[in-house]
């Protein structure tokens, strides 16, 4: 029988840089996926790294160290990861005022340029001039999210980690302590347990009798194939509605509805933007929907038809490009940056989920995490593990 250190679970991006950098600790460390295709938030995202956006000390920090250890991931993981460094377009809806827009981002760490919409167009000429009031324009990174998560999976099998494609079907314990966790087919051993398992990590710890403020929205998007035309920057809207939306999430808590049996109906929004990524594909997007149950199932036409409609108003020559639309669980909580930490009551099983801005600050506070759990005292991950334990 063997015996893991760390057994993480989920393969995304969160799981594949925490079981790296849990690797990088001389820990033997097994990485468990459900899915040998990867079909997940990470596969879906824009691959944004928005390090300008810290509001306070510690999240300024986590940026700051986010974007420096990007610049160099990709030597240290002997993989390329795409990253890259573009401008963010922000744009400005017709009815907003642009200065009361621009005031709105004061608070974050880099302050924006507020572009009319001539210069907006001369700096990304696939915009449409008559759908915007201006933009605000921000240094920003980027990276793929897919082939960064593959060099920390490679790195990890280089450390001597283990990566198994089984679905965790319940965890295994020894009176209070979890010291593993059960497949459908197979029995595997733990001292410690790590859920990096996105928005699927809720109702993984519900089986288990554990609740928690760690949320999911439904994201919908278009992915098209390599196309010819060139966005220079990415796009996306000054005022999301995501943030909103995410905000209602609590609501639905008090009203029990974020639990089996899920009769609570979908609330949707849609942040019209896009990115293309070094081979000329793009991602579209994108369709926020707050749906507590984890197998609800969105009408992708209907998703596609208003995501080209509003997308294409803002960028005209991507409204019918060939694509299509995809799916995926977004985790997210209202309670702090990410839920790290020990479970309270419970020993032997951690979460690693939840995180805002997750490519920038996932693999800052992976690392940071792994040597906490090191014996190295870290400050920052003693205060989310005070959170998850509010």
């Amino acid at each position: 029988m063997t015996t893991y250190d760390w057994i993480v679970i989920g393969a995304g991006i969160t799981g594949a840089c925490l079981a790296y950098e849990l690797s990088q600790q001389d820990l033997k460390v097994l990485l468990l996926e459900k899915d040998l295709t990867p079909d997940n938030a990470t596969v879906y995202s824009y691959g944004g790294l928005a390090y300008w956006s810290g509001t306070d000390e510690l999240t300024r920090t986590l940026g700051e160290e986010g974007i420096e250890l990007h610049r160099h991931l990709t030597e240290e993981l002997e993989a390329e990861t795409e990253f890259r460094e573009l401008d963010l377009v922000l744009t400005i809806d017709r009815q907003d005022d642009p200065q009361t827009v621009a005031q709105q981002y004061d608070r974050f760490a880099i302050t924006p340029e507020l572009l009319s919409v001539q210069d907006a167009c001369i700096l990304e000429p696939l915009l449409n001039p008559n759908a915007i009031a201006g933009v605000l324009k921000l240094p920003h990174g980027h990276i793929h999210p897919q082939k960064t998560t593959d060099a920390y999976l490679q790195a990890l099998k280089r450390n001597g980690g283990t990566i198994i494609y089984e679905q965790v079907a319940d965890f295994l314990r020894q009176g209070d302590d979890v010291i593993g966790v059960k497949t459908q087919d197979n029995i595997y051993y733990a001292a410690n347990t790590v859920v990096c398992a996105g928005g699927l990590s809720r109702s993984l710890l519900q089986q288990a009798g554990i609740n928690i403020g760690n949320y999911f929205t439904h994201a919908q998007l278009i992915m098209t194939p390599p196309m010819d035309l060139e966005l220079g920057t990415i796009v996306m809207p000054a005022v999301q509605q995501r943030f909103i939306l995410e905000a209602k999430a609590q609501e639905l808590e008090a009203e029990a509805a974020w639990n089996p049996p899920y009769h609570q109906s979908p609330k949707l929004i849609l942040d019209p933007g896009a990115v293309q990524f070094e081979d000329g594909s793009l991602c579209i997007g994108q369709i926020s929907a707050i749906a507590p149950n984890p197998e609800a199932k969105l009408n992708p036409f209907t998703a596609e038809a208003q995501i080209r409609e509003q997308v294409g108003n803002i960028l005209p020559l991507l409204e019918d490009l060939p694509g299509s639309c995809h799916s995926c669980l977004v985790a997210f909580n209202n309670q702090a940056i990410a839920l790290i930490g020990n479970l309270a009551d419970t020993k032997g099983i951690y979460l690693f989920s939840g995180f805002t801005s997750t490519l920038v600050f996932a693999p800052v506070l992976a690392r940071r995490f792994a040597h906490w759990i090191s014996g190295k005292e870290d400050k920052i991950i003693e205060q989310l593990q005070l959170v998850i334990n509010d």
